[in-house]
């Protein structure tokens, strides 16, 4: 009988290795995809890794994670090995205390640890950036440590030392000579875990980091709000580090044991992963702080630091400006306007920031944001008209656009009638005919202004009944249509065409559409939602010159051009506009490119807080229904 429980035994193991495996071979194989889709290879290519090693952004992050590791590690196993051994001789109810103190840290959810350590921060006035992150990495990895050598310190002899030190040893002599080897077993475990478990963080270094400080984790969460495959590159790398450190722990003993002169041995090879770490760490600072010129620029020695979200700069554009002028660019990125919000309204200090049209209202009446200087901009002319002088500041006397478009439904044409779209506008959401093959943006304020503007409601309305309206709709929606409820992940998904419609942002849109020619790109009569983002200056910015130096930048030719071709969204700047959406150009034929200026019913979004709860409120409760209805 136990014969005949081997073979699925071993198919039990089989399909385990199969899923843990799986996805990280799926992603090496992507990550020399030719194409830039994340699901369809289209070729042999080493272009991301290319892109990869091109980027700053992604080598400084390399950088920051394993120097990060490596300097934590270091100083939490020497601390939690020296507080493990001189708890072991505490009394016992001080013990047990302690015990529990640090268990405390490893049984409480990761995002409560995150928030105690940046609220501390904040408290102390401490500027977040490497050093905050390093404590806060530091803090969380002492408790393993502590962990796996305290069982090792409980099976000694307790009078171990003594005997030691009666013996003529000195205490230092007796801890390093006598109770650390024997312990050491433990130490390199708790070693390994803190290693692993700071390479491997992303909560509470997304938490405690400022200035633009990013490890891999929160570089690879910033560029998967887009599709972008130098994701698999970049992880590729690691996961190849990784299993090189891997192999290296573990044939080093087998190695060691084959050598006639094995205390030689063990202590060189037991160094080797430690060698190799700070290779690494070395090696990626001199790549990180190569290049810079001699000459004498502008802003030589100046650093501006702008607050914008992940993925919505283009390629050359950072470093371009670095070159031209000096100064040092640091980015920080946001997931949502009112994420920002909160950061600047607690006083954190950026130069630029790049909120929505609402957002800058409400900034701009709460007194955050400071007018810009004109004099020192060059760039407004260059502007078109259409994106000029929108409601939330009328004369831009505090914003200057960015990238601006409109949200609609992106279809695929082999599937959906055009007819249907034209006639129903928003409501098609409602048809059945396309059941269970929608997508719905997760987005209260998207999803409600298509719901307002299907019943012929403004999407700026205040009247509770129309917000009712507007919830029955949706509920409707979810309840009769099972639509999936997605974010960015509409982007790629669309580009294969695996359902027949969707509601997304135009600049999305235009993605998708490049990628595959039977989708297009619809917006209702009724209206939509014009929006617009801007380079705005905070109150508290530390370098004005430099942000008006940045914007002109930014808005001028070469620098729109690379932001928009590389984003995807559009342009502010009228004559990049002109040359993409033109002949020959980048998004030639593409109307989601072109944002709609000319039709009355569509608006741009105002802020209104009390509108602004009871919208997220009710989106809740349509996701809820949505679940129910699964």
């Amino acid at each position: 009988m136990k014969r005949g429980k081997r073979p699925f035994g071993k198919f039990l193991m089989i399909l385990a290795i199969a899923f843990f495996y799986l996805p990280i071979l799926y992603m090496i194989v992507f990550s020399f995809n030719d194409g830039k889709s994340l699901t369809v290879f289209s070729g042999f290519s080493l272009r991301w890794y290319r892109h990869m090693l091109e980027s700053g952004d992604m080598m400084e992050s390399l950088y920051t994670t394993f120097s990060i590791a490596v300097l934590a590690t270091t100083v939490s196993t020497v601390v939690g090995t020296i507080s493990a051994i001189g708890l072991s001789k505490s009394k016992k109810i001080v013990r047990d205390v302690m015990e529990q103190v640090n268990n405390l840290p490893l049984m409480n959810p990761e995002i409560v640890t995150a928030i105690g350590l940046m609220l501390l921060f904040i408290t102390f006035k401490v500027e977040k950036g490497y050093v905050t992150m390093l404590l806060a990495h530091i803090a969380f990895c002492i408790p393993y440590v502590m962990l796996s050598v305290m069982p090792k310190i409980r099976s000694l002899d307790p009078n171990l030392a003594d005997a030691a030190m009666d013996l003529g040893a000195t205490p230092w002599q007796a801890l390093t000579k006598v109770i650390v080897p024997q312990i050491t077993p433990g130490i390199v475990s708790g070693a390994l875990i803190a290693f692993t478990m700071s390479v491997d963080d992303f909560i509470i270094s997304y938490f405690v980091t400022g200035r633009g400080v990013k490890n891999l984790s929160i570089m690879v969460y910033t560029m998967s709000k887009r599709v972008n495959p130098s994701i698999n590159a970049i992880s590729t790398l690691v996961v190849l580090i990784i299993t090189i450190v891997l192999v290296i722990i573990n044939v080093a003993p087998i190695l060691a044991a084959k050598r006639t002169v094995k205390t030689e041995v063990k202590h060189r090879k037991t160094w080797i992963p430690v060698t190799g770490g700070i290779v690494l760490v070395v090696a990626a600072v001199c790549f990180a702080q190569f290049g810079g010129g001699a000459l004498e620029r502008p802003y030589e020695g100046q650093t501006l630091h702008i607050y914008n979200w992940g993925e919505y700069t283009g390629e050359n554009i950072i470093r371009d400006f670095e070159e031209e002028t000096g100064a040092t660019v640091v980015m920080d990125n946001f997931d949502s306007n009112e994420q920002m919000y909160i950061r600047v309204a607690n006083g954190e200090s950026y130069d630029i920031l790049v909120p929505s049209d609402y957002m800058i209202q409400r900034l701009i009446e709460e007194g955050l944001l400071q007018k810009l200087d004109k004099s020192k901009l060059d760039c407004l002319d260059k502007l078109s008209d259409a994106v000029k002088g929108l409601p939330y500041d009328p004369n831009n006397d505090y914003s200057v656009p960015y990238f601006w478009g409109t949200v609609g439904i992106v279809y695929d044409k082999t599937k959906v009638d055009i007819e249907d779209l034209e006639r129903e506008g928003y409501n098609i959401f409602l048809d059945e005919k396309y059941k269970g093959d929608i997508y719905l943006y997760d987005s209260e304020r998207d999803s409600f202004m298509m719901a307002l503007k299907a019943l012929g409601y403004s999407m700026n309305t205040e009247d509770e009944e129309e917000l009712q309206d507007a919830y029955d709709w949706l509920v409707q929606c979810v309840q009769t249509m099972e639509p999936e409820i997605v974010t960015d992940e509409i982007i790629d998904n669309m580009a294969q065409g695996r359902k027949a419609l969707g509601l997304i942002y135009s600049g999305d849109a235009t993605y998708v559409m490049s990628e595959n020619e039977n989708m297009g790109y619809y917006m209702p009569e009724t209206g939509t939602n014009l929006w617009s983002d801007a380079m705005v200056i905070p109150k508290n910015a530390r370098n004005v010159d430099l942000a008006h130096a940045f914007i002109n930048y930014a808005t001028d030719y070469d620098g729109a051009y690379d932001n928009s071709s590389y984003v995807g969204y559009t342009s502010a700047n009228q004559e990049v506009m002109d040359v993409l959406s033109g002949e020959g150009g980048e998004y030639e034929g593409i109307n989601a490119y072109i944002p709609r200026s000319d039709n009355p019913n569509d608006e741009v979004f105002t802020y209104n807080e009390q509108t602004r709860k009871i919208i997220g409120d009710l989106w809740s409760r349509v996701k809820i229904a949505a679940s129910n209805a699964d």
